[in-house]
């Protein structure tokens, strides 16, 4: 399908910021992917809404273009509907529940909207660009979480140390999105629309949005988001918002053990973040990768003994990359990994596993074998695709 690089290109794009008593960090990287389609936001702070914050991850599919355009554009049309400022700012500073409905319902109306503007982006509207996005985002306010997913990017919400919450896909092999897609005169096959595209919703993908008779929501492919509203909690962690390139080789446990484990030895977050990418490139995702961490009071903080723990694991990894290759020079540093995993270390991070420590292992091998190419990553199983349409 040619969907993939002889090597992945693991240079990162890095954020991090803060405010309204929120931290948040992110890191993306290409991957193996022959194009970085992903794109994020991130907003602390909104116009005439400075108590709200956004966060959004979106996974571009075809093309780059819909990603990008909904990354710049998907928070301003929310907040430009019909309603939404007059409810998301209430006069006595409680939201009520009439009031968090249309919250929701300009969440959903900005979807919509957008989606139809888009089909009037010059390439789009010539058929140059077939590209569309999957999009998952939070908008944060002083006392509720608003989550909206579209597509199988997912948000997790980890409250009183676990995975509390978090967004359904969307893929053809639901019910009701398979349903929906039958009664549009499509079929799903080997688990995608049409046997092409394997998620049943997303923002762009115009050629799955031509049957005529059906409004938007009908169509083989549906813009509109799934919405979910939380209370915010004392006992609130963090939330992860993330591409499929990340839950493709970690569930939302995992996930959520490896981060919590993490913010006790890193200050930084998009350390953290960088760590995670890592972590799921050497588990094996093929896929593009994006993650965005928001981190709030009840986060764990970093403890020295943590530290030390981790400083003493890195160096029992290192030495025993020393005695493995001393008893034989000749081993990969595959063969080394496959060595070490075999020691059933108990002590490595939770939900990470010696796959977090991989980095480590590679840089010891190195250096001891400092004219053997140590270069693991090596393409297998291409013909994976799980987000491009086939073609």
């Amino acid at each position: 399908m040619g969907a993939f690089l002889d090597k992945p290109k693991t240079e990162k794009h890095t954020e991090e910021g803060g405010g309204n008593g929120l931290r948040f960090g992110l890191s993306s990287m290409q991957g193996w992917r022959i194009e970085m389609e992903d794109a994020h936001c991130a907003v602390v702070g909104l116009p005439q809404l400075n108590d709200w914050s956004f966060f959004a991850v979106f996974d571009g599919h075809a093309g780059a273009r819909v990603s990008a355009h909904c990354a710049e554009n998907l928070l301003d049309t929310i907040t430009q509907t019909d309603g939404f400022r007059q409810s998301s700012n209430p006069s006595n500073g409680t939201i009520s529940a009439e009031q968090i409905d249309e919250v929701k319902q300009s969440i959903r109306d900005g979807f919509l909207k957008l989606d139809e503007k888009m089909k009037r982006l010059p390439e789009v509207e010539s058929g140059e660009d077939k590209s569309g996005s999957t999009a998952v985002c939070c908008l944060i306010a002083p006392q509720h979480f608003f989550f909206a997913n579209c597509g199988d990017s997912r948000a997790v919400l980890s409250r009183s140390a676990k995975a509390f919450f978090s967004t359904l896909d969307h893929k053809p092999i639901n019910p009701t999105e398979k349903e929906r897609i039958q009664r549009a005169g499509g079929s799903v096959m080997i688990q995608r629309v049409n046997g092409s595209l394997a998620v049943s919703r997303a923002l762009g993908d115009y050629e799955y949005k031509q049957v005529e008779g059906r409004g938007p929501c009908e169509q083989l492919v549906s813009p509109e988001p799934e919405i979910t509203v939380q209370s915010r909690e004392n006992t609130d962690e963090f939330l992860v918002l993330a591409c499929d390139g990340i839950w493709d080789v970690m569930d939302n446990d995992e996930l959520c053990d490896y981060v919590r484990h993490q913010l006790t030895i890193h200050p930084n977050l998009e350390t953290v973040c960088s760590s995670i990418i890592d972590t799921c490139l050497h588990r094996g995702s093929k896929d593009n990768m994006s993650v965005v961490l928001v981190c709030f009071p009840g986060a764990p903080t970093v403890s020295e003994d943590a530290q030390q723990k981790d400083r003493e694991l890195n160096s029992l990894i290192e030495k025993r990359v020393q005695e493995i290759i001393e008893k034989n020079e000749e081993l990969t540093v595959a063969e080394v990994y496959q060595a070490i995993l075999y020691d059933d270390i108990d002590s490595l991070p939770p939900g990470g596993g010696l796959d977090s420590k991989r980095t480590i292992i590679e840089e010891t091998y190195k250096r001891i074998n400092p004219n053997k190419n140590c270069d693991t990553n090596r393409l297998e199983n291409s013909d994976e695709d799980h987000n491009y349409p086939i073609n």
